[in-house]
């Protein structure tokens, strides 16, 4: 394998992939990724940043406020709470799917936040630790035979990060002065970024690849000199720079792709690259199979639970396989590469 993190086209098809994790915390995973295609390593970052299923609070009833926020104010900021939301695939249904009116435990999580100022000489915070999620909303179609019932949830699944935390003060929401009330409920629902930002589970994600710009994929806007107005970065120090006046390769492609993933709090950041590339292996089976109904038509009719595909349900609707390792519970399309006990997945929060 180069050095240099580029290789020709045909010695890049005879590698297998490969994953280097450089730095992990609860909060971002640093890792480089070998031997795949650009097309394949951009399809993962885009796909950790806005196809990854989290909860969030997506309906707020404004009871009582009497703060200087209007409820929409208010609204918007409570829905941009980030919340825990480990296995969220698995743990709720998407609530356009499920057969109930006002949300109930398949779909849905609820919150309240309850908050009276009484405090004369200063204003008081209300913080994103003051809401509490309900223990339970109830399910009225449990008699039905049709309804899946939701995987094992994470015992502080839906409550928002950092809610154990005795560093942490929390996200604030409004200040009050004495006085003034507020009482809302919230619905927390499974939901995706491509929908709205809210449901991403990363701040940002770092990606890069030739930090040295030998394939020429970008170019630079310099005054005087190029390399002094633009510094390379700490990852042009895991690969050779390119000899001065060598002629340009046109076959030389991207081999080594640098990730860093910084979570937003609501999954841990292992997850959310497990979960991506569980993602891109399921529409990728889709896909295959797709093509191949479309070049031998299916002879008679498959079950209610639909096909596996390379370990995933081709139905999203019908019931799916256990994860890897035999222990993950597939609901919604997709299993867990390493389920925990229960199919909760065992990350440590």
């Amino acid at each position: 394998m180069s050095t240099n993190g580029l290789m020709s086209a045909a010695s890049n098809q005879l590698q297998q992939p490969k994953i280097t994790i450089r730095e992990l915390n609860k909060d971002h995973v640093d890792f480089v990724l070998e031997n795949v295609e650009l097309s394949f390593a951009n399809s993962l970052r885009r796909t950790m940043i806005a196809d990854i299923p989290t909860v969030a609070i997506d309906m707020v009833e404004v009871r009582a406020n009497t703060t200087v926020l209007p409820d929409e104010f208010l609204a918007h900021r409570l829905g941009m709470i980030p919340l825990l939301s480990m296995d969220c695939a698995k743990a709720l249904v998407d609530h356009r799917d499920c057969a109930c009116e006002d949300g109930c435990d398949r779909c849905s999580v609820e919150l309240t936040l309850r908050a009276t100022c009484n405090t004369a000489r200063s204003n008081m915070d209300v913080t994103s630790k003051d809401l509490i999620r309900s223990a339970s909303m109830g399910n009225p179609y449990d008699d039905d035979g049709f309804q899946e019932p939701p995987a094992p949830k994470h015992p502080d699944f839906g409550k928002p990060v950092g809610h154990d935390d005795p560093d942490s003060q929390g996200i604030i929401l409004v200040k009050m002065s004495k006085g003034q009330e507020l009482d809302v409920r919230c619905i927390a629902r499974k939901g995706f970024a491509k929908e709205h930002a809210k449901w991403s589970p990363v701040s940002a994600v770092g990606f890069e690849y030739d930090p040295h710009n030998a394939l020429r994929h970008t170019t630079l806007w310099y005054e005087i000199d190029a390399k002094t107005e633009w510094p390379e970065t700490p990852n042009a120090r895991e690969e050779e720079p390119p000899q001065d006046g060598a002629p340009f390769d046109y076959n030389k492609r991207a081999n080594k792709f640098y990730f860093d993933v910084e979570s937003s709090g609501s999954m841990h950041p292992a997850e959310i690259v497990e979960t991506g590339l569980n993602l891109l292996e399921y529409k990728t089976a889709q896909i295959v199979q797709e093509l191949g109904f479309m070049e031998e038509p299916a002879v008679g009719g498959g079950g209610l639970g639909g096909d596996m595909v390379n370990g995933y349900d081709s139905n999203p609707n019908g019931g799916g396989g256990g994860g890897m390792n035999g222990n993950g519970i597939s609901v919604g399309g997709y299993a867990s590469l390493n389920g925990g006990p229960n199919g909760i997945n065992a990350y440590d929060y």
